[in-house]
């Protein structure tokens, strides 16, 4: 019996689950609760199912993302040398349904009236008084979603990054409030494409 305690103690002390703390833990079921929303609720998966997997894998102790070669080196690498944003996001992009577009071509107009959009509030923040940086962390809230404001602005404005956080989420939070009643006037597209914000 005693050989048993020892080997079971000698694989929980290799297992990555000995140096938990409560933090981890807690992440860990933030991670578990995110990836049960994507796959058995059908919650954004491609995007939530990506979050949940890395708050899963960067909880989790004894990982080796910092002193073992192998596929977590690799990982470590990507994120780094910040590989992954992109990968993930040409993805979810190349499995973009096309087809409302190819119905109605007219949409078109909306989407490259976001691109406007986001050139008129970068003219209309450098009038303000902004330079070209803070200008460009403004901009690009009318035309892109959360995170990528978000990167954006700690690339370039860090100093604005509280304010184009709360002007960036505030819009997108409202836009299953305002984009129902206003969906039988118009074409359905996402309000971020056609909104310049602060």
């Amino acid at each position: 019996m005693e050989a048993l305690i020892v080997s079971l103690q000698s694989v929980w002390n290799d297992s990555g689950f000995e140096g938990l703390t409560s933090g981890n833990v807690i992440m860990l079921l933030v991670g578990l609760i995110l990836l049960y929303l994507a796959i058995g609720k059908g919650f954004e998966p491609l995007l939530l199912s990506n979050i949940a997997f890395g708050c899963l894998l960067g909880n989790i102790p004894k990982t080796g993302f910092f002193d073992e070669p192998g596929v977590m080196q690799v990982i470590l690498y990507g994120i780094n040398h910040e590989v992954f944003p992109p990968l993930i996001f040409m993805g979810v992009g190349a499995m973009t349904d096309f087809g409302p577009l190819l119905a109605n071509p007219k949409t078109l107009l909306l989407g490259a009236a976001a691109q406007g959009g986001v050139f008129v509030c970068l003219i209309g923040a450098m009038l303000l008084g902004f330079d070209l940086r803070e200008a460009a962390s403004i901009g690009i809230i009318g035309g892109a979603d959360g995170p990528t404001a978000i990167y954006l602005t700690v690339k370039m404005a860090p100093h604005l990054l509280g304010a184009i956080a709360v002007a960036a989420y505030s819009y997108m939070s409202l836009v299953p409030l305002i984009q129902p009643p206003s969906a039988p006037a118009k074409p359905t597209v996402p309000l971020r494409w056609i909104s310049c914000a602060p």
